[in-house]
């Protein structure tokens, strides 16, 4: 008896921003195992006397181990449950998603993802701002801000990065930014190129701060604090 898993997309955190199939497959859940930045009022959408099991990873805190996760996922689908495993932003963007598929093919455990609003574009949103500009922003690249060890990744493709042309996004990136635009200048962008700071996009605590590439490397990994933070880099729109 083999049950079936929904890999469900939660945005950013703004239960508006779930998609309607989301909703659909959170309503008929026997059990959803979410992230910490799936919890609160998205959680609401689950059916009455479903299991909810918190399986969370936040930087600085203890969280469950990557195969206990995948394990729990295999042992709630064999039991014929019908599983939501609940994603912030979108499930397969920095999400450790292909761990998790990997074991549910290795048991043979049938699943679907149901792709989500990433925070990249919320808080490109949230600031009246595109990601892609004609003429000046023709790419937009998505970047993690730290590697398995907590620290910047040492194999970045630098001149991708400083391209003038391009915007980033960089996920999980505040405490390593500093790190980060020293490079940046090195490989030839400028200190000039505006930079966003969004916290906590689309929910209550949300807050954003335009700065140029090397004031917010000053400023940047100061105070982190909990909220998720991601920083967007490149030609954006100016603040009117």
């Amino acid at each position: 008896m083999s049950g079936f898993v929904s890999f469900v997309s939660s945005g950013p955190g703004d239960p508006e921003l779930l998609t309607l199939k989301a909703v659909d497959r959170l309503r008929r859940a026997d059990a959803v195992l979410y992230d910490d930045l799936s919890a609160g009022p998205i959680l609401e959408h689950a059916r009455e006397g479903a299991d909810l099991v918190g399986v969370g990873k936040r930087a600085g805190r203890p969280s469950p181990r990557q195969d206990h996760v995948s394990r729990l996922l295999v042992d709630y689908a064999a039991t014929g449950a019908r599983v939501v495993r609940l994603k912030s932003g979108d499930a397969g963007i920095f999400g450790r998603l292909e761990e998790e598929l990997i074991a549910l093919r290795a048991a043979g455990i049938d699943h679907e993802v149901i792709p989500g609003v990433t925070a990249a574009s919320a808080a490109a949103a949230a600031a009246g701002i595109p990601l892609t500009r004609r003429l000046t922003a023709r790419r937009l690249q998505f970047l993690t801000g730290h590697d398995v060890s907590g620290v910047l990744p040492g194999d970045l493709n630098m001149a991708a990065l400083a391209d003038p042309g391009a915007t980033t996004a960089l996920y999980m990136g505040r405490r390593t930014f500093a790190a980060l635009a020293r490079r940046l200048i090195d490989a030839g962008l400028s200190p000039d190129t505006p930079a966003l700071l969004a916290e906590a996009v689309s929910t209550p605590e949300e807050r954003l701060s335009r700065h140029s590439l090397t004031g917010l490397a000053e400023t940047a990994g100061a105070q982190p604090g909990d909220a998720p933070a991601l920083i967007l880099f490149g030609p954006l729109a100016e603040e009117d």
